[in-house]
């Protein structure tokens, strides 16, 4: 880990906790705790309470915030908030980046939940470095940190939440992901690293081509598949990341065949508006 100032995102299970206690023993890493409590679970409050007794410990800064999201709040909803938190603290604090837990078998978990909801080309390279996230776990499998946090006497807790197969992930932990042999999930983890390489040079074609509105006669002109990609490429240029394969079709069939003037509703308070030459995103008030 480069020397600098850094935001490690503690929940106090068991995989940020490893994290925490190998960041703190690398030199020149300056590091703030920062936990947040999304409000999910009535015994959340013990995790901030674990993750500040840690803190002290190690003799580092600690930051936390509640979110009160309540019982059945979306693991998306959840995700969006927590990520808030950690970029404002980031911001303040004027730290590097922020450092998450995030391990291979998440890896797995997502490119597999990203299969299932037909996100395409980029569900097949998630949870990557970058943009001011660092992910140094995402060559250890869960075992290895499990057994390093035993070695070590460390103290964590567990998500209750994670028991249950409400969430989509904990369906694909429990029920999928078991019966997988080691040479299968060696397979799609090499696809996941295939496909970064893919995507990121694929996403800089497209960033070339679609600053701005879409030019509407070329984007007609293209075959259905790639018009899907375009539109996607475009939304998440745009900002609008959490769409699904239903909206991109939609959506992209609109963009070829939609009347001129008409208002099309995307997600998340945007429409794409039509015209004869091009296609463009608004916000509009709920």
């Amino acid at each position: 880990m480069p020397a600098g100032s850094y935001v490690v995102a503690v929940s106090g299970g068991v995989d940020s906790v490893v994290l925490l206690d190998l960041l703190r023993m690398y030199p020149g890493v300056r590091l703030t705790v920062a936990h947040f409590d999304h409000g999910i679970r009535h015994d959340s409050a013990q995790d901030r309470l674990l993750v500040q007794r840690l803190a002290k410990r190690y003799g580092l800064p600690f930051v936390y915030d509640s979110g009160n999201l309540g019982t059945y709040a979306s693991e998306a909803q959840a995700r969006k908030a927590r990520y808030a938190f950690l970029r404002r603290v980031q911001q303040v604090s004027k730290a590097n980046a922020v450092i998450t837990a995030h391990h291979q078998d998440d890896v797995l978990e997502t490119v597999i939940i990203n299969l299932l909801r037909g996100t395409g080309r980029k569900g097949l390279s998630s949870l990557t470095n970058g943009e001011g996230i660092i992910r140094p776990l995402l060559q250890v499998p869960k075992s290895e940190i499990i057994d390093y946090a035993k070695r070590h006497s460390l103290i964590w807790r567990e998500d209750s939440t994670n028991a249950g197969d409400e969430y989509l992930r904990n369906r694909v932990r429990h029920n999928i992901l078991p019966g997988w042999t080691t040479e299968q999930k060696e397979k799609l983890l090499a696809i996941n690293q295939h496909m970064q390489h893919i995507n990121k040079e694929v996403d800089e074609i497209l960033e070339t081509e679609i600053q701005g509105n879409l030019d509407r006669t070329w984007f007609v002109g293209l075959p259905h598949n790639i018009a899907r990609e375009v539109m996607a490429a475009w939304l998440r240029l745009n900002s609008i990341g959490e769409f699904d394969a239903p909206t991109l079709e939609r959506l992209a069939i609109a963009g070829k065949v939609a009347e001129a003037g008409k208002s099309i509703d995307v997600i998340k308070g945007y429409k794409m508006q039509v015209t004869p030459d091009f296609l463009a995103l608004g916000g509009f008030e709920r």
